[in-house]
């Protein structure tokens, strides 16, 4: 097929070179010149594994162009997904600018029937309205689509290759033919449903997976009073096959740019259909207070964090990412630095951009991890990188200051810990909890 995808966010760029690398003409664009530019050089403004060699292998074959011009984009193609961003307004609606604009600028250049497929993450009713812009602009034919879209960052090729199924919205069936024809070399668990209830899966899908690491994250906090551990309590619920094992690792909460976004989305979604969503606000509530558990833990441990040099290892909101949209090094951060801690901090990734949205002096950035520990109080794991995962425990504690080790990924096993005098707290499991700090003092 002919595709134009407008947008080259995750979505829109993940999307656009994997329907490349099955066989479609794609054309991908975006209203930044220079991303374009970087693009074109083969160059990717993001961190995915993947993306960069099927990005150039699939220019060079000639299957995949970057513009600028939508009026090229629309005019060449057959189908048109819309993949710009949704941002939150500070109502924590979803910012629809984008999205009415791509709308608009789509009218004005079609040529002939066209199917116009939604992947930005929209609330429900959107689609329609995007079809009455088109409507009121030109007399084409088209038909509106939503197939959201379910990516994980870090993992994106490998769901789009191999996604749990695809959801189409549509009103026809010839648009239903057309776009599950493009779905079908990626896997043959559809579900065709109406536009509307295509748009809420969505959101319903982000805001059951966050309620359910909320939940573990409560109970990890239960276990720490109670002496249970968390880790074994989410193995014995995850082989209920009712519950599954996903999601259930208790840690600092979710973050990134889709569940914090989504389910602040439903909840205003619920609240503008005059329903209290009670559940998913205590899910956001939860979430948002877990993070500060780390420090807890930390002056638990050393009192005042006045003057004491504290580590930071992670700052993407997951491995395998750069991503530190809502990451919780930042609040963790930023209170570190209010309660007068000196900050070290080293992230294999993602450092440049967390460079950008930390808008606060006193942090100290390493070229490794363990240039951020030497002669540290305490280090805080907060991503859960593979570098962190194999760490010499030993040399870590060596290294340190005093050896204090916050975990707030639950990486390490009493295995690893027994090997080592460090003084560990992770989440939910006391009964690892190691030395304490007066034998060192």
């Amino acid at each position: 097929m002919k595709l134009t995808v407008v947008g080259t966010g995750y979505v829109g760029l993940v999307s656009g070179v994997c329907f490349s690398e099955i066989g479609n003409n794609v054309i991908c664009i975006d209203r930044d010149a220079d991303k374009i530019d970087r693009l074109k050089n083969g160059e990717v403004p993001i961190y995915e594994p993947g993306l960069q060699e099927y990005l150039v292998n699939n220019m060079n074959n000639g299957r995949l162009e970057f513009s600028t011009d939508i009026k090229y984009g629309v005019k060449e193609s057959d189908l048109i997904i819309i993949a710009v961003g949704t941002p939150s307004l500070p109502n924590g609606e979803a910012n629809l600018a984008f999205v009415e604009e791509v709308a608009r600028n789509i009218a004005v250049e079609m040529n002939g029937y066209k199917v116009i497929m939604t992947k930005s993450t929209v609330p429900v009713g959107t689609n329609e309205r995007i079809k009455e812009i088109i409507c009121s602009i030109t007399d084409h034919p088209f038909d509106v689509v939503s197939v959201p879209e379910f990516l994980r960052e870090g993992s994106a090729v490998k769901d789009t290759f191999s996604p749990d199924r695809v959801v189409i919205g549509v009103e026809n069936k010839r648009a239903e033919e057309i776009v599950s024809e493009l779905h079908k070399p990626l896997t043959d668990k559809v579900v065709v449903t109406d536009i509307r209830s295509a748009e809420m899966i969505k959101y319903a899908s982000n805001a059951f997976l966050a309620t359910k690491i909320s939940f573990i994250n409560e109970i990890a906090n239960i276990c720490d009073k109670v002496g249970a551990d968390v880790s074994n309590v989410a193995k014995g619920m995850g082989y209920d096959k009712r519950i599954g094992p996903h999601f259930l690792n208790a840690g600092i909460g979710y973050g990134g740019s889709c569940f914090p976004k989504d389910t602040d989305a439903l909840i205003q979604i619920a609240g503008n259909a005059d329903y209290d969503f009670k559940l998913l606000k205590a899910v956001v509530d939860v979430n948002k207070h877990q993070r500060y558990n780390i420090l807890d833990k930390l002056q638990q441990v050393l009192g005042n964090l006045n003057g004491k040099k504290i580590a930071i290892w992670g700052l993407a909101f997951k491995p395998n990412t750069d991503d530190v949209r809502d990451a919780p090094a930042n609040e963790v951060i930023t209170e570190l630095l209010k309660l007068g801690a000196d900050v070290s901090a080293y992230d294999p990734i993602a450092m440049d951009n967390f460079k950008k949205s930390l808008d606060q002096d006193g942090v100290s950035w390493s070229e490794t991890a363990f240039e951020a520990v030497q002669n540290a109080d305490a280090v805080c794991l907060l991503t859960e990188w593979d570098e962190f995962k194999e760490a010499d425990l030993n040399q870590l504690e060596a290294a340190m200051r005093f050896p204090v080790l916050i975990d707030g990924r639950n990486v390490f096993t009493q295995e690893q810990l027994s090997e080592s005098n460090l003084i560990y707290h992770s989440v939910g499991r006391p009964r690892l909890q190691q030395k304490e700090l007066e034998l060192y003092v």
